[in-house]
C-alpha cells in the first residue's frame, strides 16, 4: 500500500464521537480487539494488520467464525469513510475458505465494489503472510443521517 493514513474509530467530518467503545476498533473498550485500520486513498483500500490471541479461539488453534465476521465487517465499514459517510451494515455474506490461525500475522483489506445513492457494496478479505485468502465477505451498507440517528439514540424507547 502506498499512502496509508490512520482510519481511527467511526469519525467522519460530520460525526466526532468523544469515546470509541466499538468492539472491533474502539481504543476505549477494555474488552475490545483494538484493531488499527489505515486507509490508502490512492488505491481506495482499508488495511489492518493484526494477530489474534487465544482469546478469540473457536476450533483449536483457530479463530471463531464470529470474530472473523467482525473483522471483515469492520474492514468493509471503514471503506465508507472514503466518501465521508457513516453507514450501517444492512447485510453481509461471508465465505470461510480456510481456517484462520491464531498467533500469526494476518491482514484484512477492504475496498468498495459498487456505490449508489442509497447503498454502498463493499468487499473484504483476510489474508495470511503467504498472501493466501482465508476468508472473504461482501456487505451492503446504508448511509445514515447522523442528526436523525442522534435523535433516535437519545429518544426514550418506552415512551
Amino acid at each position: 500500500m502506498s499512502n496509508l493514513k490512520p482510519n481511527d474509530g467511526h469519525t467522519t467530518a460530520h460525526a466526532q464521537p468523544v469515546m470509541n467503545y466499538c468492539f472491533a476498533c474502539g481504543k476505549d473498550n477494555p474488552e475490545g480487539m483494538k484493531l488499527q485500520f489505515h486507509i490508502d486513498e490512492e488505491t481506495r483500500h482499508t488495511v489492518c494488520e493484526f494477530t489474534l490471541s487465544r482469546r478469540y479461539q473457536g476450533p483449536p488453534g483457530h479463530a471463531h467464525g464470529g470474530i472473523i465476521a467482525t473483522i471483515l465487517d469492520e474492514a468493509m465499514g471503514k471503506v465508507n469513510k472514503l466518501h465521508k459517510v457513516v453507514a450501517l451494515t444492512k447485510d453481509m455474506k461471508i465465505e470461510y475458505i480456510r481456517p484462520v490461525p491464531l498467533e500469526q500475522k494476518l491482514t484484512v483489506i477492504g475496498r468498495e465494489k459498487e456505490i449508489s445513492t442509497r447503498q454502498h457494496i463493499n468487499v473484504a478479505e483476510i489474508r495470511n503472510e503467504k498472501n493466501e485468502v482465508l476468508a472473504r465477505s461482501t456487505g451492503t451498507f446504508v448511509p445514515i443521517d447522523m442528526n436523525r440517528f442522534a435523535r433516535f439514540m437519545t429518544s426514550d424507547p418506552t415512551a
